[in-house]
């Protein structure tokens, strides 16, 4: 037997795992690291599943290429994938041009060192207008709001859990995600601790979330209404006189102008909130010693999402909260931030051709990828590299898109398993297991709430028929430079070192690293701001514990007054149509999504020891909607996009006239035996890709109107 550290990657949460396993390389036992300095030996039920998720026997180890003759796909060769991969991109690019070819890019890629680094160089080699990511069924508004208020879409603020006085949290149930867009190993460890010290934690959200039978009061709020109130709380603080400013900003007039209309009185009505509840959420944020409001992807996926996010950090602003200790800060990477670009944020460089949506983060939203595969026309998508995705599942109105993604020309999928999308794939590429591939977080730790670095070197060796995600990601990419299947995978690690070491080449013979993939780490960590090294990571295989979270707005503000925007021009122009919402009626019955501690998204359901208890696929409904509507065992659910038949699970956990669908299920057409065992119905048959955030390009899955009947 052996003993291997690692860092868990198969959520935010960077988890510190100490592994045991046979001479076969066979997991036997995972534990936490209680020599962790982050995750102090926490484990959640997902990390204690890694070696059963690394070791799945429906995970593919060699790629698969459909034949053109009888239109299956079979198992070949490397060198077989790579040439169709070749053949099938630079004839769709030869006859249609670079538009033609789409990227997507899963939620996976941002948890992996090849994911993050050929991300942006795919991207720029292939010129296509047509990217698309996870990012715009999950958390683009956030990237929105801030980019918008701090000029840089990744300065993204959070809560100094560990010395916070006073905590509002909306739409997030982080005891059970451990944080998301605020990486905090045992969260609810470190939520106890905020009110032994006397402390008070608020959660406001439609379900009795793990989260609020923790915290010290709980409110229900209608999904999607989160804006008015947040909107309430500003108009209070404003009035009152509460602020407590203390850097530097712009658009206070403005701000104060956009929130005279939302007096805690007028929101009411529209979020369920009572006005004296706002009110007095108001003063105990600007009392506390030290506050922080924290919202989460029940307020991302809405309607408002963006409106939601921005309001969350002027309250932090108003309240004299922002970068402050106890506050919400932001966190300092160990290694060099490549992805900041010094440039004040905007978007809309240009529109997409079917919808006119615009760019955001150089990417479309994916609620319009099916318009732009079915709609004829120049530009019109005709092949699409996937990469750790499986939007046939996650994207709105999926059941749209899964069709579309049957008539494309051409689909090259780098990916571990036949699923739902990657069935409509022409070739399928697979990276290696977990424990073969290193591991570093490079943009988990912008949102850690405290700075910390590890480094998890590969546990196990690659196979002669394996190929690292670096090697496939490095083909892909001198493929579309045109370069053909047959270049060295090198030559792409050595032309990003000759960007990255632009201005300091002599620094490029003394790298470290036993590949090129850790050499780029090496260089990234010498240029960052604690002047790292491969090495040091090396000598410190528990992780480094950085320090607490320090002050740093003035170092990443680039707005173009050079102070925080509390009023953006494009945020404000929404907010009309917001108001003018306060009219609309109240819909009978809404659909919002549901968080499984033993779930993450639609890749963790093909792991026995993940599936059952209550991480089903079931239908939550309020015992007064059951009676109602006169529910059995099974509802039939409608809405203006689709319907499914699902399973009645009645519970008090959440408000009448809501339900709650748990995300990424409906495995019917999957190639994993346990998730098509357990297959679930898809929530996004019910979601409407018409629907958006128009600032963000966001999907909206909480909040959408649904209708029942007796299945």
């Amino acid at each position: 037997m052996k003993t291997a550290l690692r860092t868990c990657p198969l959520c935010e949460t960077a988890c510190g795992l100490r592994l045991t396993l046979d001479d076969a390389g066979s997991v036997l036992r995972v534990e936490g690291d209680q020599d962790d300095p982050f995750s102090k030996g926490f484990l959640c039920p997902k990390g204690a599943a890694l070696g059963q998720l690394d070791e799945d026997p429906d995970r593919l180890s060699r790629p698969l290429v459909r034949d053109r003759a009888d239109g299956e796909l079979r198992p070949a060769s490397w060198d077989e994938a790579f040439a169709e991969v070749h053949r099938g991109l630079t004839e769709t690019m030869a006859a249609h041009g670079r538009d033609a070819v789409a990227l997507y890019f899963g939620n996976p890629t941002f948890h992996t060192m090849a994911g993050f680094l050929y991300r942006q160089p795919l991207t720029q080699v292939l010129g296509s207008r047509n990217v698309y990511s996870a990012s715009t069924i999950d958390q683009m508004p956030k990237h929105v709001a801030s980019g918008l208020m701090f000029g840089d879409a990744f300065a993204v603020a959070v809560p100094d859990l560990d010395r916070t006085d006073y905590m509002l949290i909306l739409g997030a149930n982080p005891v059970e995600s451990n944080g998301s867009l605020c990486v905090a190993p045992n969260f609810k460890g470190r939520l106890r601790a905020l009110q032994e010290r006397g402390g008070k934690v608020v959660v406001v959200d439609p379900r009795l979330t793990r989260t609020a039978e923790l915290a010290d009061e709980h409110l229900f709020i209608r999904p999607g209404t989160d804006p008015y109130l947040l909107f309430g709380i500003v108009h209070t603080l404003l009035a009152e006189s509460l602020t407590a400013l203390d850097v530097e900003v712009t658009g206070l007039d403005e701000l104060r102008t956009l929130a005279r209309d939302f007096t805690p009185e007028a929101v009411e009505r529209a979020c369920g909130v009572p006005a004296t509840t706002t009110v007095r959420l108001a003063r105990e944020l600007a009392a506390a010693p030290s506050a922080s409001v924290y919202a989460r992807i029940g307020t991302c996926t809405a309607e408002f999402g963006s409106t939601a996010q921005w309001l969350v950090d002027v309250i932090n602003a108003l309240t004299g909260n922002l970068d402050r200790p106890g506050g919400v800060m932001f966190a300092k990477t160990a290694a060099l931030e490549i992805f900041r670009s010094g440039q004040p944020f905007s978007t809309g460089a240009w529109h997409s051709r079917v919808r006119g949506l615009p760019e955001v983060l150089g990417e479309f939203p994916v609620a319009t990828m099916a318009d732009e595969i079915e709609t004829p026309g120049e530009g019109k998508i005709r092949a699409l590299i996937t990469i750790g995705g499986n939007p046939a599942l996650s994207a709105p109105g999926a059941p749209r898109l899964a069709r579309a993604l049957s008539e494309l020309d051409f689909m090259v999928c780098v990916d571990p398993y036949l699923n739902e999308t990657t069935r409509h794939a022409n070739v399928i590429l697979p990276p290696p297991r977990i424990l073969q591939s290193p591991h570093f977080d490079f943009l988990v730790q912008i949102i850690m709430v405290r700075n910390y670095a590890r480094f998890s070197p590969p546990v196990l060796p690659l196979r002669d028929d394996q190929r690292s995600e670096a090697a496939i990601l490095a083909k892909l990419l001198l493929m579309l430079a045109g370069q053909g299947p047959d270049a060295d995978p090198s030559g792409a690690e050595e032309m990003l070192l000759g960007q990255l070491l632009a201005t300091v080449p002599e620094m490029r013979a003394g790298l470290d690293g036993d590949d090129g993939t850790e050499q780029i780490l090496d260089a990234l960590l010498k240029l960052g701001s604690y002047g790292l090294s491969l090495e040091a990571m090396r000598e410190a295989p528990h992780g480094l514990d950085l320090g607490p979270l320090q002050p740093r707005l003035p170092e990443i503000l680039c707005t173009a007054s050079g102070k925080v925007d509390l009023a953006p021009t494009a945020l404000a122009a929404d907010v009309p149509r917001l108001l003018a919402r306060l009219l609309d009626p109240v819909p009978e019955m809404v659909l919002i999504g549901r968080r499984h501690l033993r779930s993450n998204n639609s890749w963790m359901h093909n792991v026995p020891s993940l599936i059952g208890g209550s991480n089903r696929c079931t239908l939550h409904v309020h015992p007064q909607d059951v009676a109602r509507l006169g529910l059995g065992d099974r509802a039939r659910v409608r809405s203006a996009a689709g319907e499914v038949e699902v399973v009645v699970e009645a519970t008090e956990t959440i408000m009448p006239g809501v339900v709650s669908l748990p995300h990424g299920w409906g495995h019917e057409d999957s190639g994993q035996a346990v998730a098509r065992k357990n297959a679930g119905v898809n929530a996004n048959a019910l979601t409407d890709e018409a629907v958006v955030d128009p600032v963000s390009g966001n999907a909206v899955f909480n909040g959408v109107p649904v209708s029942m009947l007796p299945a």
